[in-house]
């Protein structure tokens, strides 16, 4: 699990797109931008540990096309596929009772990528609620109270896995907090029609998922989306980052492991799903190297309950610049914000990529849930890094996914 940060677009429409978390990196700027390491000549790619916005090859689609040919050979049998979809909370409890709160990082980051909580954070912000849902041993919770200037930001705190609450109520920082307060509590997001403790119907202004719709089976995404729906007040906000399609946890499981497509088990038996994806396309425009993305349509169905149309698809340009040598820093994005006017041509130029393909469960007709569509896309992003081992000389591609939803405010 990682999280990172920064970002760098230039769209190809009339208008500009507004400024997300970070500006075009500038080369003659005299210090650049934390997490601006690109990669425009493929014979420096052993000069760094890692590489920003990295498209994969040519050659990684037959990668991919051979790893999940062999994890469906031997899929999870299927006496056992019951066993580890009743009770996920099970293994997330011995999960969290094993790595107590050392495996995962404070997401120190979150303040960039998601500049909402900043300003929920600020001294006259105001009355703020944020409900991390999902929160493990509280490394989202606990750097966002640290930063706090807000007396009156409620920051709440929700996990299916008992022990991993636990841990938060344990920390010096929950039972003492500098500024403003934080409670948490046991919770399964995928109840249904369920509310946290202490939570009351459009009550939340922000809802925090960091890797935490992956975890749900794809038959609970509706029940939890319509759960958030109903805590967040009208105009509230979901912040979400997760797993996407072809990231390399994903083409190393090996035999016994895949659920179903694109859906797993872990060694530690808790699951895993990686969210469908836009696709690159390159154009040699050297010194400059530039890419379009289409737009990742299983996290605009399961929050609009649509596709995406040809308007809100995104076909911007990425360019890239010189790269930094700062080591300090190790994260980017990509963002991609809304097209006012763009077609299909370049979806339809695209080859479509193996194993591409939006969960069932999402394509079934649904129950109609007013106001339609409960959200609107206000942001979809695709992070891409290269990975380099530079003792081995191993390439290792990481692919994630970021988003915004807000809900229809009041009419």
């Amino acid at each position: 699990m990682s999280e990172d940060q920064d970002c760098h677009t230039i769209a190809e429409t009339s208008t500009r797109i507004p400024k997300l978390t970070s500006s075009v990196h500038d080369i003659a700027a005299e210090k650049p931008p934390f997490g601006s390491r690109f990669l425009t000549d493929q014979s420096d790619v052993w000069t760094q540990n890692a590489w920003d916005h990295v498209p994969p090859p040519e050659d990684q689609t037959e990668a991919i096309f051979a790893s999940l040919a062999r994890q469906r050979v031997a899929p999870v049998p299927g006496s056992d596929r019951e066993k580890y979809n009743a009770k996920p909370a099970k293994y997330w409890d011995n999960f969290y009772k094993a790595n107590a709160g050392n495996f995962f990082r404070d997401r120190k980051w979150l303040h960039l990528e998601f500049p909402e909580l900043l300003t929920a954070a600020q001294s006259d912000a105001g009355d703020v609620t944020i409900c991390e849902i999902g929160c493990g041993a509280g490394n989202t919770a606990f750097p966002l109270l640290s930063a706090n200037k807000n007396p009156k930001l409620m920051i709440r705190a929700f996990d299916y896995s008992s022990h991993a609450v636990k841990l938060v109520q344990a920390n010096s920082l929950y039972q003492d907090p500098p500024v403003g307060s934080i409670q948490a509590a046991v919770w399964d997001l995928s109840c249904e029609n369920s509310l946290p403790p202490g939570v009351a119907p459009e009550s939340v202004d922000i809802v925090v998922l960091v890797f935490v719709l992956s975890a749900l089976h794809p038959d609970e995404w509706e029940k939890a989306v319509r759960n958030i729906h109903r805590m967040l007040k009208p105009g509230g906000v979901v912040l979400l980052r997760d797993y996407g399609r072809y990231d390399l946890t994903q083409l190393r499981f090996k035999s016994g492991r895949l659920l179903e497509d694109n859906f797993y088990i872990r060694g530690d038996k808790t699951r895993v799903y990686f969210f469908e994806l836009g696709r690159w396309r390159s154009h040699d425009c050297s010194p400059l190297l530039l890419f379009t993305l289409t737009f990742t349509d299983e996290l605009a169905l399961i929050f609009t309950g649509t596709r995406p149309t040809s308007a809100q698809k995104t076909c911007n340009t990425v360019q890239i610049a010189e790269e930094s040598r700062d080591d300090s820093y190790n994260g980017s994005l990509t963002l991609f914000a809304h097209s006012e006017s763009r077609d299909d041509q370049i979806s339809r130029d695209l080859p479509p990529l193996p194993g591409v393909e939006i969960h069932p469960t999402l394509l079934r007709p649904h129950v109609p849930h007013p106001p339609s569509p409960p959200f609107s896309i206000e942001q979809l992003g695709v992070d891409r890094r290269l990975l380099v081992n530079r003792r081995r000389q191993l390439k290792m591609y990481r692919v994630w996914v970021q988003g915004k939803f807000r809900k229809s405010p009041i009419d």
